[in-house]
């Protein structure tokens, strides 16, 4: 949703989102994945980053393992809560609940269908677990993977195939079908556009919930497959995405509409579309009910593993560690529960504050809570996997830089932005590098890591040298 609707606004020039992802995606798969995968089953057979980090550093203390879980938990929460305001726009553009029905119940029928959508995330998230997540997110990504390809050939089709639409969007917008000028504005996308696009593929580095895939993954050798596929579907997703931006511009032509007309949301497109599409007869609007279920499987894939690895970090890596040491398995299982139900009730109260433009945009809160994991984590798991000297000091202080130049930069820098224009610059950019620079410069100025720890990087190094 938050893709698509990027690029009606910006046209193609957005597309550089979907660049930096694509690449971002490849070089995780081909650098980390596979050593990560042998690194962290060696490290004690670490199954979550805040284990694995506690793990590689021989971190007696603790004090990394409850900063990781702490980051986890925060950035995780905005990440679902752009989640339950997905649904909320779902809900009300599919079903259009009417507000004497939702003031029943004292509230709005976006707030209602808010609700209705994070009570099915958090129900099946809850009966299920790692791989009932694992399974169904094999199921949604099939049923996306359909939607995504479908929909937008469509339209092409509608409008006489690739040619004419080409030529449409042209007579639409000039500057909708560029790389490098903004649709909106019509002014050069500039080298702060560019990189803050680009950026964002630095974010997979340090995602808590695909690192830890790569952990789970059951035998090494798998990597190699995984990634063709992976990469296979990343490519056409985000392709499609893309598209499905750019025709919507066509689709509102051709019925004589305009982004007012259908709600004034642009991260509404994919649906709307849908809607349009399938709207007559029994038979479509069945298959329109298919399509549309395939958004919420892509909301559902996505949250269902946000709040479990939250869940596990709150659960294994600050409960278990801090709270109650000589906890039960039983007790364990009660309160990850539990962490799913307070990490979801907290992610709702996020989503329910319509007034701030933050939290009413799904780009938004995806774009912070990406940069967060990116800048906090990423330039770490570079480090602790291709690094001898990086230390726990180096760890602990790079984590920290990483996090709070996200929340600076992008809730009190970015205001001086029209003044400054690097502060126009994505937070994942400075934070990222400040992390890295930062990491590497303290474990330089303190005390070299342990000999058990580089034995054990030298035994993981040499796994990929024979």
């Amino acid at each position: 949703m938050g893709l698509p609707g990027a690029i009606y606004v910006g046209g193609f020039s957005e597309a550089w989102i979907g660049i930096g992802l694509l690449i971002g995606t490849y070089l995780n798969w081909k650098i980390v994945a596979h050593r990560l995968r042998r690194y962290s089953q060696a490290c004690g057979d670490s199954i979550t980053i805040p284990d694995f980090i506690c793990n590689r550093f021989r971190d007696k203390t603790g004090i990394s393992r409850i900063i990781a879980a702490l980051i986890i938990l925060v950035f995780f929460t905005f990440y679902t809560a752009s989640g339950f305001v997905s649904c909320a726009k779902l809900f009300t553009t599919t079903f259009g609940v009417p507000e004497h029905i939702a003031a029943l119940g004292g509230m709005s029928g976006y707030t209602l269908c808010l609700w209705i959508g994070a009570v099915v995330v958090v129900s099946y998230t809850l009966m299920g677990g790692y791989m009932a997540v694992c399974w169904t997110d094999f199921i949604q990504g099939a049923l996306m993977f359909i939607a995504i390809v479908l929909v937008p050939a469509i339209v092409v089709c509608n409008a006489g195939g690739f040619a004419s639409t080409v030529d449409a969007l042209n007579e639409i917008n000039p500057y909708l079908q560029s790389l490098f000028t903004n649709a909106s504005t019509a002014k050069a996308a500039g080298f702060i556009g560019l990189a803050s696009c680009m950026a964002w593929g630095l974010g997979y580095f340090g995602m808590p919930h695909i690192l830890v895939r790569f952990m789970s993954i059951g035998n090494p050798a798998e990597v190699k497959g995984s990634r063709r596929i992976a990469m296979s579907w990343v490519t056409i997703s985000l392709g499609a995405a893309v598209v499905i931006g750019l025709v919507f511009h066509l689709y509102l032509k051709q019925h004589g509409l305009t982004l007012a007309d259908v709600g004034g949301d642009p991260e509404k497109c994919f649906m709307i579309m849908i809607n349009g599409i399938f709207s007559s007869g029994f038979i479509a609007r069945v298959f329109a009910g298919i399509l549309l279920s395939a958004i919420m499987a892509a909301i559902m894939s996505t949250a269902d593993s946000q709040l479990l690895v939250s869940a596990s970090s709150f659960t294994n890596d600050f409960y278990k560690i801090v709270l109650k040491k000589n906890a039960s398995n039983r007790e364990l299982l009660v309160v990850s529960r539990f962490a799913v139900g307070a990490v979801a009730l907290v992610a709702i109260i996020l989503a329910m504050n319509t007034q701030s433009e933050f939290f009413k945009v799904v780009m938004k809160m995806v774009s912070f809570a990406w940069g967060g994991f990116g800048a906090s984590f990423g330039p770490l798991i570079l480090l602790a996997l291709f690094w001898r000297r990086v230390n726990l000091v180096g760890a602990v202080s790079g984590m920290v830089v990483g996090a709070t130049t996200c929340f600076v930069w992008k809730f009190a820098l970015a205001d001086y932005a029209a003044q400054y224009p690097i502060f126009g610059l994505y937070e994942l950019a400075p934070g990222f590098l400040l992390s890295f620079a930062v990491t590497v410069l303290v474990s330089l100025l303190t005390a070299k890591p342990s000999k058990e720890i580089t034995d054990e990087f030298d035994s993981v190094r040499a796994q990929f040298q024979d």
